[in-house]
Parts: structure tokens; sequence; C-alpha cells
């Protein structure tokens, strides 16, 4: 059967769970990928052109097992409603429709308060909102104190919805990144920030772009550790 780029097929797992599978063509993917999208709970097989998604679709065909392994142990998902619980800049947090601020504060007990007045049905959204906000004030911060460090300039930031990446750089220096980074404890996102940073000057992995990221973050290593192992978790949050 032919796929094309946005359509799905549905594999069944040694388990008999039946995965759904999307498929994707990235022009700049060199070879064939296989990701998890935490969000739907399917994978995503991605290829670098339209005429590789029939190889893409055998690729994960012959991997089925693993997918069925990985999607069992996502996280649970997080929905931003009444009550529930996120994280935010690494911190536990409550939220409520209730209260007379945007801002969060102490709440007696543990986490975090964040109260969104307004419409329960509309928490979410305002919610999201909230949290690209912040997102986009902490990375803001963050990338004037590397660009200074650095001596570099970029040309523009944006916060998005990404999946499957936590940052990205143009050659011309636009900067683009996850809004979910602001849920990751502080010292995670000021990592990404470097990160984007030193490609500012080097628009690859080579040890001179992870030279330029330990010198805004020596431990570096630390935080891309918690990231990978904690990733799916921010992916898992929200709508």
């Amino acid at each position: 059967m032919a796929y094309n780029n946005g359509q799905t097929m549905t594999l069944k797992a040694p388990n008999g769970s039946r995965i759904v599978v999307r498929f994707e063509v990235n022009s700049k993917a060199r070879r064939l990928i296989l990701r998890l999208d935490e969000r739907r709970r399917e994978a995503v097989a991605v290829a670098p052109s339209n005429r590789q998604i029939k190889d893409a679709a055998a690729f994960a065909a012959e991997r089925v097992e693993w997918i069925s392994t990985r999607l069992q142990h996502l996280p649970e998902i997080v929905r931003f409603e009444e009550a529930e619980i996120i994280s935010f800049r690494g911190e536990p947090c409550q939220l409520t429709a209730n209260g007379d601020t945007r801002l969060p504060k102490m709440w007696p007990g543990d986490p975090l308060l964040l109260s969104a007045p307004g419409d329960p049905e509309t928490l979410p959204s305002r919610v999201t909102r909230y949290l690209k906000k912040q997102a986009k004030t902490d990375l803001t911060r963050s990338l004037n104190r590397h660009i200074e460090t650095l001596g570099v300039e970029y040309k523009s930031i944006s916060v998005k919805d990404t999946r499957s990446r936590w940052g990205s750089c143009t050659s011309d220096g636009q900067l683009s990144f996850s809004w979910r980074l602001v849920m990751a404890p502080p010292k995670v996102l000021d990592y990404v920030a470097a990160h984007e940073c030193a490609h500012i000057l080097e628009m690859n992995h080579s040890p001179k772009f992870w030279a330029h990221v330990s010198r805004c973050v020596p431990d570096w290593k630390r935080q891309r550790a918690w990231l990978r192992t904690h990733g799916a978790g921010l992916q898992s949050a929200g709508e």
C-alpha cells in the first residue's frame, strides 16, 4: 500500500495492541527516523523524501516491538485542568481557575499555585499562553547572558510547540525554542539557550561547538542528561 506525507498506518504489536504510525517527510533528514509522539501516543516515521515513505513503513514494521515497549513506558498525560499538578520551572505547581492573579504564589501545602481566573473550560488555553510568555522571558534572559559570553548576536527568538526539537538556530541567527522548557528546571532551559547560541558560531556538533557550550554552561552534560530522561514527561503535559 502506498502512503503519503501525513497519512498513518496501523500495526499490530506482539501483545495484540494496535499501534498508529504517522508518516512525515523532512528533506533535512539524512536517513529514516523513528520517534514517538508523546501526546498523540503514536509513532512517527520520518523519511527524507516522498519516495522513501515506503521504506519508512517497512522500517517501522520491523521495529513494532520496540515501538510497543516505548509507548507502554511513556509518562501519563497531564492535562491543564483544575487542581492538576504540573511542573513549572522544575517545581510542582497546582492549577486553579479561582483567585485574582495570574502569577504563581505559594500555596499552604507544598506546590506553587498557578491561579488563572476565568472560565474553567478555557483554563488549558490560558495556562498555555502564560507558560509561553514565561518561557520567552526566561529564554531571553539566558540568551542575553550567553551572547555576551560568546560575543555573538541573534536576530530573533520565538517559542513554539515543537515535538522533535527543544531548540533550533538558522544560519542568520533566528532562534526557536519549545515553550515546554519552562516546565523544566531553570538550568536545563539555560543549557538549551546556550546550545542554540553556540550554533550561531558553529552550525554543527563538533568539538568546537561543545567548547562554546561549555563556556556558557560548564555542567551542560548533566542538563542534557536530565532532558533526555525527563523530556517525554514535558511533552506529555498540556493539550
